[in-house]
């Protein structure tokens, strides 16, 4: 373990619920010293592995703290793998609180964030992919990106890198073979046989590598911003999608100053919803700030909705848009209702005539709402694809770098045995490093600065 790292003979002790009012909440206790401090604190203390046992909890003064349920995971059968405690204590602040201070007392120390988890890794329990897909389950913020880090916890990342990773070191005997026994009955390795290995090497790392586009759409969301001309019922459109107000509405032009953003959740990628400020000229401050934050979010939108309520304000609204980004763009006929009652339906014509309008949508009664939805889904697939259901992807920064590492090491190996540039024996350090860095992804080379990137977001009990 890297350095200011306690020893692994530690016991650790953690509240693992979210703080604040709830019914329950739990304690976590796991280390080698777990019975001896169960022993302490619990009467009756649990002695049969997945039983829960009520028992009430008491302080070293014999104070009762709580009336709980404790259930006790011997190990090497628990998350963590050690023996690990879970005490079920009644929620809100002090009841938790007072029981993880009793723990303590006893002699467990408190534990850092995600420590139960890397301790899981430690004892083989998990890989590191699967300890990251803890994190992104707390994390998630849509089914999709739930469906993904489950997926991953499940170990499908884990053993397409895996599997990666064994044939790499495939490579490097085939090289290894050829280096040290040149002279045997088989006669040198075919270069050819070398060549093919290795590009089908870079095909496999290339794809995966692909994969990581379409894994931050579900984990982040598609970026999708209402824009257009101040009072064309874009705020009202926001909160028509979502269901509630979050956006204030009102007559007044310029209401909105900021943007305002929420996470739509939808079967193939959430969407990042963004509603923001009037695209206008104006003199005040504020409002003109608010309009500089728009440019910002349509400059890295995915998806414009082009709002207008008239021909007028639709087309200044493409104008205005199209200047401030390439994004894929879905024009809004907003209020339509109010067209229809006013019986307008030859603006409605203008409009098609001068803009094309994908969609007509009205707030107040719902109408074209979910054909709205559909056509964003459709532009969001068309340039990048719908999510596989069971694919493995990368989900995060540092397994993008490892992989992109691995493909790099093969590439600089593909061009030296092809020029014939290096001995055999030198190009092979290539080969060797992309394993090493397939295998520090997966845990199969321990390397602490790795493990403390992994954990530096972990809750404290996860």
């Amino acid at each position: 373990m890297s350095a200011g790292l306690p020893p692994d003979d530690r016991t650790i002790a953690a509240i693992a619920t979210a703080r604040g009012r709830g019914a329950l909440a739990l304690v976590r206790i796991a280390g080698p010293a777990t019975r001896t401090i169960a022993a302490t604190l619990l009467h009756p203390s649990p002695t049969v592995p997945r039983h829960a046992t009520r028992c009430v909890v008491r302080g070293a003064d014999g104070e009762a703290i709580d009336d709980v349920v404790a259930t006790l995971y011997a190990a090497p059968h628990s998350f963590t793998g050690d023996d690990l405690l879970e005490i079920s204590t009644h929620g809100g602040l002090v009841a938790p609180t007072a029981v993880l201070a009793a723990a303590i007392s006893a002699g467990a120390q408190e534990a850092m964030p995600g420590e139960f988890t890397r301790r899981a890794v430690l004892n083989g329990r998990l890989d590191l992919l699967q300890a990251e897909a803890v994190g992104d389950l707390i994390d998630a913020r849509s089914g999709a990106a739930q469906r993904a880090a489950l997926r991953q916890l499940d170990g499908g990342l884990s053993r397409r890198v895996a599997d990666l990773r064994q044939r790499v070191l495939r490579l490097e005997a085939l090289l290894a073979y050829d280096i040290d026994f040149p002279e045997e009955d088989d006669g040198p390795v075919p270069r050819a046989r070398v060549h093919e290995a290795t590009a089908e090497l870079l095909g496999a790392l290339g794809a995966l590598l692909a994969t990581r586009a379409q894994s931050t759409l579900v984990h982040e969301g598609a970026l999708v911003v209402l824009a257009g001309a101040p009072n064309v019922g874009k705020s009202s459109l926001f909160n028509a999608l979502l269901g509630e107000a979050r956006a204030i509405v009102t007559e007044v032009p310029g209401t909105t100053r900021d943007a305002i953003e929420a996470v739509l959740d939808l079967p193939g990628y959430p969407l990042r919803l963004v509603d923001t400020a009037g695209l206008r000229e104006t003199t005040d401050l504020v409002e003109r700030l608010g309009i500089e934050t728009s440019a910002r979010y349509l400059s890295h939108a995915a998806v414009v909705l082009v709002c207008g309520d008239s021909a007028a304000t639709l087309a200044a609204a493409v104008t205005a848009v199209r200047a401030a980004g390439a994004a894929e763009l879905v024009t809004v006929r907003t209020k339509c209702d109010i067209a229809a009652n006013s019986n307008a339906s030859r603006e409605i014509v203008a409009i098609s005539n001068e803009v094309p309008v994908d969609v007509h949508v009205s707030a107040q009664t719902g109408a074209g709402l979910r054909t709205l939805l559909d056509a964003v889904e459709a532009r969001v697939a068309r340039a990048h694809g719908m999510p596989a259901a069971d694919a493995p992807a990368l989900t995060s920064a540092r397994q993008h770098a490892a992989v992109g590492m691995a493909h790099h090491e093969l590439r600089a190996f593909e061009q030296a045995w092809r020029d014939d540039a290096l001995p055999p024996s030198i190009a092979a350090i290539h080969v060797r490093a992309a394993a090493d860095a397939l295998g520090a992804l997966i845990g199969a080379v321990q390397v602490d600065d790795v493990l403390d990137v992994v954990f530096a977001s972990f809750c404290v009990g996860k």
